[in-house]
């Protein structure tokens, strides 16, 4: 099986040839309430990761209060969760902060880092930036981007209370972005975010200012709607970018050709790209937009698991599954979920995992993995 996954592209071929010691790539997942997890589904979580091979989790810090996915919880609160706390240490609540740091230590005995991602645009219009800048003002208002700057440090500035500053533990941090999916509901066509380029840059200042000299931690964009409108010039040309981060659930999106433009594009700009997004819709409804309808016969989820993974591998782009869960997945909205070894496409997800780990990459990822 893995010989006929990695002869799908000439790519692979290609990609050997550039190189005697190729970099290989990787696979992991997000999980955004993992900061609500009880220790044991924590462990069940991990132990499902390392069995696939998978290197990083990304998680988020905006609060959560209920059950999510089927996953019984510990409710946390935003870190700010009444005001904008403008850089005044007693204000913030670190609950969300307590509770990753008591991730650190598991991840990396299981051979995991975790991609940290500061806010997510999904949380901006109910949250205190939006109450108190509104949506579009969170982006263009000087006050809003001084106070979410302040944010962002206060996260980098955490200590861990055994290990040190978050922005220090690079042996369990693999990155950071500031937010996930900034500006992607403002007018559904991407030209918001083409005139807010510089959003992202700032705001990867912010981050590399606070990391100094520590390469070991990455910085990233923390993707958009697709892959066209998660490449912009102005995140390809910031010094301050590591990775430009793709988001995706198209099928057209995932095809190996198409990838391998947006890849020479990084390659002349120096910069890394990781489909930091992707899954297969449960329903039989749209790909790419999967509320509810009837059940895909297992067959034919798992044949579209392994086709885009496969085509994602090919194109030499690492990539992180949307999303491994450590419980039966109820199949609520939204449903690309996969329960770590509940799910009849668990199998097939976790060998698309290993067989990543297995094919050459167009980006040395190395020096930031376990």
């Amino acid at each position: 099986m893995l010989r006929a996954w990695l002869s799908a592209s000439a790519l692979v071929a290609a990609l050997a040839a550039h190189s005697a010691a190729a970099s290989f790539s990787f696979a992991g997942s997000n999980l955004y309430y993992a900061a609500g997890l009880y220790p044991q589904d924590r462990d069940t979580l991990l132990s499902g990761l390392q069995s696939a091979g998978m290197k990083v989790l990304r998680v988020w810090l905006d609060g959560q209060s209920e059950t999510q996915k089927g996953t019984n919880i510990r409710p946390f609160p935003s870190l700010e969760p009444t005001q904008v706390c403008n850089g005044v240490a007693s204000c913030y609540n670190d609950t969300v902060l307590e509770r990753l740091d008591e991730w650190f230590l598991p991840a990396r005995a299981h051979g995991i880092k975790l991609l940290i991602s500061m806010h997510s645009y999904n949380a901006l219009p109910g949250d205190v930036y939006g109450q108190t800048y509104g949506v579009t003002g969170f982006y263009e208002d000087a006050d809003a981007q001084a106070a979410f700057d302040a944010r962002l440090r206060h996260v980098l500035e955490h200590v861990h209370p055994t290990l040190g500053p978050w922005k220090d533990l690079d042996e369990y941090i693999f990155g950071f972005e500031a937010e996930n999916e900034a500006m992607i509901g403002i007018d559904g066509t991407g030209a918001y975010i083409r005139a807010h380029q510089e959003w992202q840059c700032d705001r990867a200042n912010t981050i590399r200012g606070e990391l100094g000299s520590n390469e070991g931690i990455l910085v990233l964009t923390g993707g958009e709607s697709w892959v066209d409108e998660s490449v912009q010039d102005g995140f390809l040309s910031c010094p301050t970018l590591d990775v430009i981060s793709l988001h995706a659930y198209s099928p057209g999106d995932f095809n190996t050709t198409f990838l391998q433009t947006y890849i020479q594009r990084a390659q002349t700009a120096g910069k890394k790209l990781l489909m930091e997004e992707w899954g297969a819709c449960y329903y039989d409804t749209d790909q790419n937009n999967c509320p509810s309808g009837d059940a895909l016969p297992t067959a034919t989820r798992n044949t579209n698991l392994q086709t885009w993974a496969s085509e994602i591998t090919a194109a030499g782009l690492p990539w992180l599954y949307w999303q491994v869960i450590p419980n039966a997945d109820p199949h609520w909205g939204g449903d690309y979920e996969i329960g770590v070894n509940t799910d009849p496409s668990w199998s097939t997800l976790e060998a698309a995992s290993l067989a990543a780990l297995q094919a050459p990459a167009a980006f040395d990822f190395g020096p930031w993995l376990l």
